[in-house]
């Protein structure tokens, strides 16, 4: 372990933890305009969190030690997910570790701690909002490791810096396995994400919000670590996407000149990744709660198709 790839992982930490506040910002920047209004901001995500952690938090008597928790596991999953991503470089201290099967776990445990907190209060809205949130989760999950091998069939790993490393290497072509794994990713991405059509994540309707439900009760700083985890998280799926399917920029290992020009290159393909997004957002409508499952099952076989068409016919 080298003293430039443990820099490389505490830069990358530390620019998804930055960085991801930024990126909410940014995509409810994009809705405003794409919908003709004026936007609350770039920096509206940082000013709400740094008001929430000056704020004395409210417990129920009924919570129990998880409730209190479960912010700071959710969180440090998220941040565990963002140091095994290839965002920046590939040379990563973690690179034996990131392994795809584990990130789908990381992902899993911030689900499963969030469900669990959000009924352990006893309110009728968090049982609702968890049991939903696992329906989606058990349906999404499979959709998301079939996209993932997919992709490993290009490296024979699954190893997401070394597939970012096999897909860099070919020559820029269009792949119709990775074509279709891509539109089965975008899926899994609004439905993980709570975004729209699957979740609206600026309602309080309590007949059809997922996400908020689960957190109604929280205030202050584990308020505030929970919307930063959902940055996070939306940060971490957008640097899956771009790495599985718009790799190049990535800085290779012992590279610091790559190191230092994929932090624009990222930012750039994030920023536009957002303008999609919010486009996405815009142009679409919320489904029903009960469509869900035909929307993740349509991602699934998009990327049981991708799967197949690689398999099949190398391409």
């Amino acid at each position: 372990m080298s003293l430039g790839s443990v820099t490389t992982q505490l830069l990358e930490i530390i620019v998804a933890i930055a960085a991801a506040p930024l990126l909410i910002g940014w995509v409810n920047q994009c809705r405003a305009w794409l919908q003709n209004r004026s936007g609350p901001g770039l920096l509206q995500p940082y000013r709400m969190l740094r008001k929430l952690f000056h704020k004395d938090a409210m417990v129920a008597r009924s919570a129990s030690p998880l409730f209190r928790m479960s912010p700071y596991v959710q969180f440090g999953a998220m941040v565990t997910a963002a140091a095994v991503i290839p965002s920046l470089a590939t040379d990563l201290p973690l690179r034996v570790a990131a392994d795809v099967i584990a990130l789908v776990g990381l992902f899993a445990l911030a689900r499963v701690f969030a469900a669990l907190a959000a009924m352990d209060v006893g309110t009728a809205f968090g049982s609702l909002g968890a049991r939903r949130e696992m329906l989606i989760g058990f349906l999404a999950e499979p959709a998301l490791l079939m996209v993932f091998l997919t992709a490993s069939l290009l490296s024979q790993s699954t190893s997401l810096p070394t597939m970012v490393e096999a897909i860099t290497e070919r020559d820029p072509a269009i792949y119709p396995s990775l074509a279709f794994a891509a539109v089965a990713f975008v899926m899994v991405l609004l439905a993980e994400n709570a975004r729209i059509p699957v979740d609206n994540p600026a309602t309080h309707l309590e007949l059809t919000m997922i996400h908020e439900a689960m957190v109604l009760e929280y205030s202050a700083r584990h308020l505030a670590l929970i919307e930063w985890t959902s940055a996070l998280k939306l940060f971490n799926y957008a640097c899956i996407g771009l790495a599985l399917f718009l790799p190049w920029g990535v800085g290779g290992v012992g590279d610091w000149l790559g190191l230092i020009a994929a932090i624009p290159i990222t930012g750039a393909k994030l920023m536009a990744a957002g303008v999609v997004l919010a486009l996405i957002e815009t142009v679409s409508a919320k489904l029903r709660i009960f469509r869900a499952p035909e929307f993740l099952a349509t991602a699934f076989l998009f990327a049981v198709l991708g799967f197949l068409v690689r398999l099949l016919l190398q391409s």
